[in-house]
């Protein structure tokens, strides 16, 4: 619009009004109108919407989609159809973070001998606190290698246990085991599954779960789709927030996974699972549901 206002601005400097309006075939009295005014009602409302469309993905770390920036204005009040947000994010140039290729893998693989595979990939779970899947991954620091392990609950995709040190050893899994169970004090008996780490398969990891009610669930050898939602995780752990940043130090990286996982990924990061809700309002939602019943 401000191109086309210039080239019409210096076309008036050559021509007649009356003139260029034959030549440009409008009415004079639309064209004095439009001088005055040569943005459309629209076109400032696009600008208005802007704003909160470029704070929402911002929030997200720049990793939010039109869906999900158009279900953030939709909470605001905002009257703005997904198509549209869509074509202002698209003029803007904002775009959502895009996943990696697929990862190859052998089909099947052999069965733990410490557990069966109790889950048999049955990752849709209708309540909380029925099945928790646990994995561990790196983090590279300028310090070394930092290791997280995480506990999520399958029902709501949150992350209810985590835990973070410089070596990956059995403490750091039952750490995160640990917090889950203080967090959530499960009063039913939990499925708890995994893959076939040496930290899964210990003595001290098979006791923590029979002393709180916990049974055992492990993966099939090398086949990381046996425990996909912990695998999806950390890919998206890592291309919104690690993959983007250099850790000078262990310390600095689990500041930024802290905030990552406690300020963003479980009480505001939308998923697609949860009819695009972040993990902890899904939850609420499933607990008000059950108290209006």
């Amino acid at each position: 619009v401000r191109v086309r206002y210039t080239f019409i601005v210096e076309l008036q400097d050559q021509f007649p009004v009356r003139r260029l309006c034959k030549i440009l075939d409008v009415h004079p009295s639309g064209f004095y109108a439009w001088r005055l005014n040569p943005e459309s009602r629209r076109a400032k409302e696009d600008k208005r919407l802007l704003v909160p469309i470029k704070e929402s993905w911002l929030e997200s770390g720049s990793v939010y989609g039109y869906r999900k920036v158009s279900d953030d204005l939709r909470e605001l009040g905002e009257q703005c159809g997904i198509n549209r947000v869509h074509r202002l994010m698209r003029s803007a140039g904002l775009r959502s973070q895009t996943g990696y290729a697929k990862r190859k893998y052998k089909r099947g693989g052999a069965p733990s001998l410490v557990a069966p595979n109790h889950l048999q990939r049955q990752f849709d779970v209708q309540e909380p606190n029925r099945v928790w899947v646990t994995d561990i991954t790196y983090i590279r620091t300028y310090e070394g290698w930092l290791y997280l392990a995480v506990v999520l609950d399958l029902f709501s995709r949150q992350v209810v246990g985590w835990s973070m040190s410089s070596r990956i050893d059995k403490e750091l899994a039952m750490s995160a085991l640990l917090m889950a169970v203080w967090r959530r004090k499960p009063t039913a008996e939990v499925l708890v599954h995994s893959d076939q780490g040496s930290q899964f398969s210990s003595y001290d990891w098979r006791d923590f779960l029979e002393s709180h009610n916990l049974v055992q669930s492990m993966s099939r050898r090398g086949n990381c789709h046996d425990n996909a939602v912990a695998e999806s995780f950390f890919q998206l752990l890592k291309r919104e927030r690690v993959r983007r940043k250099v850790y000078a130090t262990r310390d600095e990286a689990k500041q930024d996974i802290f905030d990552y996982i406690e300020m963003f990924y479980n009480p505001k990061r939308r998923r697609s699972f949860n009819e695009r809700l972040s993990p902890v309002e899904f939850e609420k939602r499933h607990f008000l549901r059950l108290q209006s019943i």
